[in-house]
């Protein structure tokens, strides 16, 4: 079996290349020309963009060749930045011009253009079935279990091997990212059964493994205890590391691999509990990060976003609605100030997304508990906008009011999950909504608990402003006898 370039030797010859400032806008090389120009790409062959059912998995066009061999070549180089304008550029231009509806070729077809590097070999695998989960559907519960293979060995690889190699933020922000949806989006297939075939039921029989919910919070976990992450963290605030100040990266000649994965698997971490309704043990798993300041998280705006939403998500389900309208008006502010800086990126429709739900839950915040005091204008100006009359409704507490309650949250919700395998020899129904359903009906539960402090906050906002003279007309009494009540 061939030694893979990215781990190193036993004992190399000569000392390991000092990887690039991401923040240093480097030398461009002329030979990623043939695939990163600026007018695009290599004519397309004709077999991009084709139907699915001309797909040739040992079809290797030409500019895929190119972007193999050269992505390979900074990934040895630990060439920092050009791995990024692959990643982020070269890798989505290819996809719009070549694979609209088709997958990438297969890894097998690609290995003689990598030496078959098996660590690349991975890397390329996990892009392969992201961009199979994003362009083609539907997958197969086949697809899906062997995608979980694949991470199993990438995260294996990264947790019991020495990986000598330093990836992108935003490379390694999505793989987790990816990691949970793909997790999420198997059991919400699953859990539809109703409409099932007879092959498709036959083959969640056959791969009832894959993403089992005890492995993936398992890897996750693994990945940050294995990272030190948490004691990283720790140190950092003694001065003692400077984790956050080198973005994560690893200046000394090392790898930053295993270090921002266990940093995001603590966001990972998060987000699954949030979708497993036990908000408690998401933000415990959140701890170590400080989100009173800059940090790793907020580098990327995906990771940025999707970690202040679960959040605020999770302290809205443990009534700590102060903690959440705070997080919730910074990142809204933030987004207002730059999202015009990613209208070109890949994520762009999701930030408008989550911009939305993030508005809808600021809404039920302030609904439930006023703290207009903690809102910026602009944010406050956005929210009136969108949401005024149904805050106007909320505050009412009567049926209409439930309703808005019911709407926005149903909007703004994760989409939950229930993460036990289905039993096939029952009648089939689905259940897809079974976890949504729950939480929902325990949140209307909470809210009806709010009526009741809604009369008392009108009651003390009321004796607070009123003078003696008015209360006294009131009562029909003299202000005397009312002092001496």
């Amino acid at each position: 079996t061939k030694r893979s370039p990215l781990k190193p030797p036993p004992t190399p010859l000569t000392p390991p290349p000092q990887p690039r400032n991401p923040n240093q806008t480097p030398q461009r090389h002329t030979m990623a020309s043939a695939y990163d120009r600026e007018d695009g790409l290599a004519p397309p062959q004709p077999h991009g963009g084709g139907p699915a059912d001309a797909y040739d998995p040992n079809y290797v066009p030409d500019s895929v060749k190119t972007f193999v061999v050269h992505l390979y070549r900074h990934i040895r180089d630990k060439n920092v930045y050009e791995i990024h304008q692959m990643y982020e550029g070269g890798f989505q231009r290819l996809s719009d011009r070549l694979f609209r509806d088709t997958p990438w070729p297969s890894a097998e077809a690609v290995a003689p253009y990598c030496d078959g590097d098996h660590v690349f070999l991975l890397l390329y695998r996990e892009l392969w079935y992201r961009h199979a989960y994003a362009r083609l559907s539907p997958l197969t519960a086949s697809h899906r279990s062997e995608s979980w293979n694949n991470y199993c060995d990438l995260f294996s690889v990264v947790l019991h091997g020495v990986v000598n190699m330093q990836l992108p933020n935003q490379w390694l922000w999505d793989m987790v990212d990816e990691f949970v949806y793909q997790f999420q989006s198997f059991c919400q297939y699953r859990a539809k059964l109703k409409n099932k075939t007879e092959d498709e039921l036959q083959q969640l029989k056959q791969f009832d493994k894959a993403w089992n919910v005890y492995g993936v919070l398992n890897y996750l976990q693994a990945l940050v205890e294995k990272s030190m992450i948490a004691q990283i963290l720790e140190r950092e605030k003694e001065g003692l590391e400077s984790f956050t100040a080198t973005d994560g990266y690893d200046y000394q000649g090392g790898s930053n691999v295993l270090k921002v994965l266990g940093y995001y698997s603590m966001i990972g971490l998060l987000r699954i509990h949030c979708l497993l309704g036990d908000y408690h043990t998401g933000l415990k798993c959140l701890a170590p990060i400080n989100l009173n300041q800059q940090g790793v998280y907020t580098i990327v705006i995906g990771s940025h976003i999707s970690t202040i939403y679960h959040y605020g998500f999770a302290n809205l389900m443990m009534r700590r609605y102060v903690d959440a309208t705070k997080e919730f008006n910074k990142i809204l502010l933030y987004i207002i100030k730059y999202k015009q800086y990613h209208q070109k990126s890949p994520q762009y429709d999701q930030i408008l997304k989550k911009n939305e739900q993030m508005y809808a839950l600021l809404a039920i915040c302030l609904s439930l508990c006023p703290q207009n005091k903690l809102i910026d204008e602009n944010v406050s100006t956005q929210l009136k906008e969108k949401y005024n009359d149904k805050m106007t409704k909320m505050q009412r507490f009567d049926d209409e009011a439930y309703a808005a309650y019911d709407e926005l949250f149903s909007y703004a919700c994760p989409k939950f999950i229930t993460p036990s395998p289905p039993v096939l020899d029952q009648p089939l129904t689905n259940y897809n909504q079974d976890a949504y359903r729950l939480q929902l009906k325990l949140f209307l539960y909470e809210v009806k608990q709010q009526q009741l402090l809604s009369g008392i906050r009108s009651y003390l906002k009321l004796y607070s402003a009123i003078t003696i003279t008015k209360l006294a007309q009131y009562m029909e009494m003299d202000e005397a006898t009312l002092r001496s009540v």
